[in-house]
Parts: structure tokens; sequence; C-alpha cells
């Protein structure tokens, strides 16, 4: 198999798929070739020719292979593995501006390591090893994984098995020599249309009489028995005009869709879990661990759009402004908070009994839960800096227009020297990530990806070593011990340990 090497050789290998997919009522011919899913494979591509123009930070020597991958299917050795896979989102986040896709199959593929590991430890099964065989192929073609968990759930307050209809959660249909077969759908799924595979993963705990619910496995995402449902995006119907100022950001965009699997194949050497109901906690909590700290990428999406609100105060004359500065300081201190507990995050990893590393649950969660609220405040900010005008202003059509182009140049020009058009793409662009079709992965997508905040609360809540920290206080304050046994030994032992290296 010849590995993906560029983005144009990835966007290439997406070609004649015959994928099952609908958009706006019609089945789509070829996905490569629709104006609505390009500028979503454009931002994938991007993910190829970072790793060709920097090695260092987009990709790593695979202990598989022994060969340079993309980081994206690296398996995290350290500490300084999980760094570098954070560095490489906020980068991709500022040349794209939007959701590049790749974190959730990345995030599956680290918790999937450790999780089958410990299946095997417990139940003699033979997960583990499928597992790195499947890695080391993804690998050597440097594909595009796409991680499935986020099933359509229906009634919330009954458990997968209990649900009126059983197709409402992911299952194993029936069992064959060759392998298994699944039914269900799975919501809202990132990039699912742009991937070479897909990993199918339970999304929550489960009980011993959902056994047939708790199955992962991957499945080329092409497969037969799959159709996918391309989400609408605001404004995504921009993509489809003329031109490329009132799309924003017409390059590059986010992709969610819901994939339907009707009584789809997977081979038993693709089976990562069958009926280990004990074990989908484990997997989902090791995902949404890594995942959450993932959202450093809206790091460098505030970047962009950082960059944007301050373009506006220039073109608008009132960039030394000291309530201009004051806000675009704020913007950036709320920017840095949410890279910063991220990258912690990282750095604060754990060993597992695998050898991957897994980062810290308490900053990850404080990350995304960061990422819930932060985001819309910069929003908000970057609104207030473009003023008004970037949700009044008339079409590019209207300044292409013979007659009252003339007079769109004239009276919404802002400083003399700035052509309008430049002004009005920057307004689009602020428009784009903030209300537009980019806003669905740097807003919507920032409170619901990885968990709503309520999850996060949960994990918080968890972690937060409430009866440690009151042992902290009585032994300052000078009142006796309540317990004879300190608490918080394991917790001491994780955090104040010395950080790990790359062996």
């Amino acid at each position: 198999m010849k590995p993906i090497r560029s983005g144009a050789e990835y966007a290439e290998s997406l070609r004649g798929r015959k994928l099952k997919v609908y958009l706006f009522g019609e089945q789509v011919a070829e996905p490569l070739d629709h104006p609505v899913i390009r500028p979503s494979i454009n931002a994938i591509a991007e993910t190829y020719d970072l790793a060709l123009r920097n090695a260092e930070l987009a990709s790593a020597v695979s202990p598989y292979t022994g060969e340079r991958v993309n980081r994206f299917l690296h398996v995290a050795e350290s500490p300084a593995d999980l760094v570098m896979q954070n560095k490489m989102q906020r980068r991709l986040g500022q040349l794209t501006g939007t959701c590049f896709q790749r974190c959730v199959g990345m995030d599956a593929l680290n918790a999937l390591h450790s999780v089958t590991f410990e299946i095997d430890e417990r139940h003699g099964t033979a997960y583990h090893e499928r597992f790195k065989a499947f890695v080391a192929m993804a690998q050597r073609g440097n594909l595009v994984i796409g991680g499935a968990m986020t099933d359509v759930k229906g009634d919330r307050s009954k458990a997968p098995a209990a649900q009126a209809d059983p197709d409402l959660y992911v299952h194993v249909t029936r069992r064959t020599k060759e392998g298994l077969y699944v039914t269900g759908a799975k919501a809202h799924q990132t990039g699912c249309v742009n991937s070479h595979w897909l990993i199918v993963m339970p999304t929550l705990r489960l009980e011993p009489g959902d056994k047939d619910y708790a199955v992962a496995g991957a499945l080329p995402a092409d497969a037969p028995g799959i159709t996918y449902l391309y989400g609408r995006q605001s404004c995504d119907t921009r993509s489809l005009d003329e031109g490329d100022i009132d799309a924003g950001n017409a390059r590059f965009a986010g992709q969610e869709a819901m994939i339907v699997f009707d009584d789809a194949f997977i081979p038993w050497s693709h089976v990562f879990m069958d009926g280990e109901h004990e074990f989908a906690a484990m997997l989902v909590e090791r995902f949404t661990c890594y995942h959450r700290r993932s959202y450093v990428c809206k790091a460098g999406v505030g970047d962009v759009l950082i960059g944007a609100a301050a373009v506006i105060a220039d073109y608008n004359g009132v960039e030394k402004a000291a309530h201009v500065r004051d806000k675009l300081v704020e913007m950036t201190h709320l920017n840095e908070t949410i890279y910063g507990t991220g990258i912690a995050a990282s750095h604060q990893a754990a060993r597992m009994k695998s050898g991957v590393y897994l980062s810290d649950d308490m900053l990850s969660n404080v990350c995304k839960h960061h990422v819930t609220r932060l985001p819309y405040e910069i929003g908000r900010l970057a609104q207030d800096l473009a003023g008004g005008l970037m949700v009044t202003l008339p079409s590019e059509r209207d300044l292409r227009h013979p007659v009252v182009g003339e007079i769109i140049r004239k009276y919404l020009k802002g400083r003399a020297e700035i052509p309008t058009e430049d002004r009005m793409r920057i307004l689009r662009l602020i428009e784009n990530m903030t209300l537009g079709r980019n806003a669905v992965g740097y807003l919507t997508e920032s409170m619901h990806g990885a968990g709503s905040p309520q999850a996060q609360r949960v994990q918080i809540a968890r972690a937060m070593q409430v009866e440690f920290k009151k042992q902290l206080a009585r032994t300052l304050a000078g009142i006796a011990p309540g317990s004879p046994e300190a608490p918080g030994a394991d917790y001491l032992a994780r955090v104040f340990a010395p950080v790990a290296a790359k062996s």
C-alpha cells in the first residue's frame, strides 16, 4: 500500500469510493467535488502538509513501523508526545481557523491502546495485538481514522438494552466465524465522510444486560451498510455562491454527520471489544480524558479571531484606543487560559499498564470546561470590535455590480488607504467564526464536543480530592487528624511525580 504523503494525495485518495452520503435531500455523487463538503476536506489536507513542512511538530517515530508517521496516528509514549500533540493542534487551528477533524481518531487510538491491554489482562482475549496491527496498518498507509462514539441515545432515562428501539445505540446484531455485524447510528461525527476508516466505540457505562452494546471495532468508511447524513451548518450554502468573500473562510470548514450502520460487517481481526461491558466506562473515560485536553485546538482558532479583531480595529482607525487594546488583552488572556490548562494536562500525564501515557484527568476536564465558556466571550469581544456592519454588509455580488459596487466602495470605506473589499473580507471572517459556518466548531462544538459542560463537572467532582484538602486545612489550623490514614496519597504520587521523558 503506497502511503499518502501530501494534502493533495489525501484528497485524491477519497475519490471514487462511492460512499452513500445525503445532503440537501440528495445523494452526493462525489463528496470530494461537492462545494459544501470540499472545505472540510481541505482542512484535513492541511494536517498532511503540515507534517511535510514541520516533521518535528506534526510527526513522530512509530514503535510499530520504525518510521516517521503523522502525529495523529502516533500512540503517546511519553508526556512529551502529548504536549507535541497539543502544539500541533494549536498550529493547525491557526492555519485553518476551523476544526481539522482528526483529533477524535487520534484520541480513540490512544484510549484503545490501554483499554484493550487491560481487557486482555482480565479475560485472556487477543484484542491488544489486533489493535496494534490495525494501528501499524493505518500508519503505513498514513490514513485518516474517524472515531465514532456518540450514539443517538433515544430515551436518556433508559439503558441501551431497555430502549423501545434497540437500534438507538449501536449494537451487535449477529456473529459469524468471520466477524460480527452492527446496527445503529452515531451522531455528530466529526470528519467521518472524510475518513478512510471508522472506529466504533460504546458511548457510556454499560451493565450486564447491555453486552451486545459493548462493542469496539474498525471498519472502512466505505463499507457496505453505512449511510451518512451530512449535517447542516449555519451559512453553509454560501459555499455555493460565486466568489469567496461572503463565505468568510472560503478554503476551510469543519464537518459533522450522522453515521447509520445497517448490518455493517467488522471482521474479528478488527474487533477490539465484544461483550466486555465492564470496560465500556473505562474506554469512555479515557477517551474523553484525551479528547477534552485536545480542545487546545480552540486556542489556535482563537488566535485567528483575535487577529481578525485587531485587523478590523486597524481598518476602522481605532487600533490605538485604550478600550480596544484592553479587549484584545482580555481575549488573549482567555485564549491562553484554554491552552495553558490543556498543555498542563499533557505534561502531567501518567503511564498506563500498556505503556501509553494518559493526560491528567482533572486538568483535561478543566481545559474542556473552559472551552465551553471562554470562546463565547472571545467571540463576543470580537463582535464588539467588529461593529454592526459585520451583519449588515451587502453581498459580494453587490460589490461586483457595475452600479452599486462603487457606492459600496465609497460608503463602506474605513481608513482611506485600506480597500473597502479588504474591510469586507475581515468582517466576513469574524462573522464566519462567531455566527457562520465555523462557529459550529468554535462555539457549539466547544460547548458539547467530548461531552457537555455537566459531564466535565461530574469528572471534576470525582477528582477534586475534597477530603485531602480538608486534611491540609485541619493540619495547618492545628486540628487533630480525622482519620489515621492520610487521604490523597495516590494524588500526591501522581501529581508530584517526576515528569517522564520519552525514552
